[in-house]
Formats: structure tokens, sequence, C-alpha cells
């Protein structure tokens, strides 16, 4: 029996399982991933996130699409370890550090009668080389890469949060058919280790809007680690400022990619949603 807490990110959606005070079995973490993640046969998520102990940070975070596959980080699934960790008691901190794929992550918990509402997380540094992002291309930073998909032809620009991510704009992200391109851009032979492509509309300065396919797990309602990217795209093309909002189906997120450190922040809330047991 396997206890989980149900938690999301503006819609991005995890199932959490406590592996820093409780032993848990993860020989068959793959196939936990796809049961849990299941939404008609399971409980239904983008995917699983297990809070585990570090030799290096307070706590560390393994993350797993729906498909199975062990993912570097994200960005609103980082926000809700933190909550989990704070309203269960594993920490009275108010300021964290949590161990990723990805790196060390530094969370500021926003704390409200005792729980937390929102989380501002410090992203790190963005990534422009080709060869780590990692992506097919000569000139760094990436910012013309021309894709052919199907009937149409993308220009990304990429960047990497710890996690690739590869941002193009449309016309209009409500009316654009993310079901028929997404799947076919994400295994596209210029991203090795597949990508997370985000479609995405310049409003003004400081608001953008974006729908992001994410790699193992399809559409979602939210990316926090490719909102940070394309926020960082969109300035490095002059469209908007260090500052913006980010506006996902799931709801908003505050992006700032400081100029001094060259560290970029999100901020965003973290709800619970429910818990429960399972067998597995």
């Amino acid at each position: 029996m396997i206890e989980f807490t149900k938690m999301q990110g503006l819609g991005n959606d995890y199932v959490y399982i406590d592996c820093y005070s409780k032993k848990i079995d993860l020989s068959d973490i793959s196939d936990l991933a796809k049961f849990m993640s299941n939404r008609h046969f399971g409980i239904g998520s983008d995917g699983i996130i297990l809070i585990c102990r570090s030799d290096i940070a307070d706590f560390k975070m393994r993350m797993f699409n729906f498909d199975g596959s062990e993912a570097e980080m994200c960005g609103n699934g980082i926000r809700c370890v933190g909550k989990f960790v704070y309203d269960k008691g594993l920490t009275n901190k108010e300021t964290i550090k949590v161990e990723t794929l990805a790196g060390i992550k530094v969370l500021n918990l926003n704390v409200k009668n005792g729980k937390v509402e929102t989380v501002r997380v410090d992203m790190g540094e963005p990534i422009f080389s080709p060869k780590e992002i990692p992506v097919v291309f000569e000139k760094e930073p990436v910012k013309d890469l021309k894709i052919k998909a199907l009937d149409k032809e993308f220009k990304f620009t990429c960047v990497s949060m710890g996690n690739p991510h590869a941002i193009t704009i449309v016309d209009g992200t409500k009316e654009f058919d993310i079901e028929k391109y997404g799947p076919v851009l994400e295994v596209d032979e210029h991203f090795p280790k597949r990508s997370n492509i985000e479609f995405i509309e310049v409003l003004d300065k400081n608001n953008v809007k974006m729908r992001v396919w994410e790699r193992g797990a399809g559409e979602t309602l939210a990316c926090g680690t490719g909102a940070c990217a394309v926020a960082v795209a969109c300035n490095i093309n002059g469209l908007t400022e260090r500052k913006v909002n980010i506006e996902l189906l799931g709801g908003t997120l505050e992006i700032e990619w400081d100029e001094k450190t060259n560290h970029v922040f999100m901020t965003g809330p973290a709800v619970t949603v429910f818990e429960g047991k399972v067998e597995f």
C-alpha cells in the first residue's frame, strides 16, 4: 500500500510520494508512474514526483512522466514539493534547497496561516549552448532553427532550463492544432533527447500566451520550466522585457530573468488536491 498526495500547480498535476520519511520500494518505479498517472485506471496525473533524502540539499526530487520516463525538472512540480515538505512538517524553513537532475534549486515559500500558498523558485541560469540543450544547430544562441513538420514550417528559439525547450510563435495559441504538430516536433531529429515544444503568442512587452507540448506527457495545462524558457527566448529576440507574465491554460506564472545574477525566477501557486492510498 502506497500513500500519496495529489497536487497541482496551474493544473500541471502530479502524484507525490513521500520517500523521505517512509521506505518505498522503487524497483518498479517506471511501471508505478504509468499506473498512477493513468486517468482511467489509476489516480490520474501528468506523472509522479518522489520526495527523497539528499546528501547535498534539504530534499531531493525525482520526477517521472506518465509514460514512465524520468525527467530532469518540473517548475510547477517543484513548487508543490515546497508546499508538501512544509505543510507536512518535514521542514520548518521557509527557504529550502531541492536537489534535481537539473541541479539544486532554491525555493522561497510564501506561508499564510501555516500553509504554503505560493512559491518563488530560483530556476538557475538559462543554457544557450546547442550541445548542452541539446539541439542540432551550429550557432549560439539557437534563434533561427527552421523545422518542417507535416505541412507547416516553424522557426524555433531553443533554450534549456535543465531540460530542453523549443519555442515558436504561432498566429493564435487558442486555435493552434497542438495535437497535430506537437508529437511530430517533440521527436524531430534536431532534438537528440526529444524536446518540450512551446507555442506562443506575444501580446505585449510584459505578457505572453503559451501552450505546451511536454516531452513524454503531451499537452499539459502548464509547464514551469517552459514558461521560464519562453521568457528568456522572448527577451533575447527583443519581444519582451526581463519580467513577464506567462499565461498558460491553467493560469499565469510571473517570470523574471534577473540581469545581475543571470538567474531566472518563477513565482506561482501550489495546491493540494487530495490524499489517499493505493495498492501496487
